[in-house]
């Protein structure tokens, strides 16, 4: 078993110690902070998986999620919350959740499910730096995009981009800065046997730009050569 510990943030002490105490029993290293803000202290990627609670004091379970995957941190969250509503899981799975379990549940349950998405997390391999895995996240700010689910969104909010957008956004953010041609573009994203122009690839990267709102003015055109996805000067 990876001796990595599981991080639980909840404002319950009571809770997280009978957490604690059962993921023990089980042969887990555990570690607790009672507040988002106390958990943004330590090194996030030392945890293999973290136990987050949403409605705490201070900044909210969703709110560190956010920072976490802005800041391109990849590790397994679960969400524990009162908050069940569909929009609430939605929100919580469009920040980069592996799961979602509401309040109250058994320890049996969570349990169970902690061993469920370790797994799946511990089973992904990598082949290459293009490989897609289980949980993957390419991040800028606020901007996610899943590459194992093949979703992306903003701030939050999920964002309804086709296929041919999506991967136009894949690998402009995988090489931030590097200038792609537009027949570069056509190569790497479109299908071999689809006859389009270069001129599709300029309509579908004005779809996108709008689409991404704020986030659309870092895929800059590059006269003459094509196009970058860049960050400042």
């Amino acid at each position: 078993m990876d001796n990595k510990p599981i991080l639980i943030v909840d404002d319950e002490s009571d809770l997280c110690e009978i957490l604690q105490v059962n993921l023990m029993a089980e042969g887990y290293e555990v570690d607790v902070a009672y507040s988002a803000d106390e958990a943004m202290k330590k090194d996030l990627n030392l945890y293999r998986l973290i136990l987050l609670d949403v409605m705490m004091p201070g900044m909210s379970g969703f709110q560190m999620a956010r920072l976490l995957r802005a800041q391109g941190n990849a590790t397994p969250i679960i969400f524990l919350t009162a908050r069940d509503s569909e929009e609430d899981r939605l929100q919580g799975f469009s920040l980069g959740a592996d799961d979602y379990i509401s309040k109250p549940f058994s320890v049996r349950e969570l349990t169970a499910r902690v061993k469920a998405v370790l797994s799946r997390s511990e089973k992904a391999m990598v082949k290459n730096d293009t490989t897609l895995s289980l949980g993957s996240l390419l991040t800028f700010n606020g901007l996610t995009i899943n590459l194992s689910q093949m979703s992306a969104s903003a701030d939050g909010e999920p964002l309804n981009l086709t296929k041919t957008e999506l991967n136009l956004l894949i690998l402009l953010l995988k090489q931030r800065g590097q200038v792609f041609s537009r027949q570069q573009l056509l190569d790497e994203v479109w299908p071999k046997d689809v006859v389009v122009t270069e001129r599709t690839v300029d309509v579908n990267i004005t779809r996108l730009r709008k689409k991404l709102g704020h986030y659309g003015q870092y895929i800059i055109t590059r006269q003459g050569y094509g196009y970058l996805f860049r960050w400042g000067e």
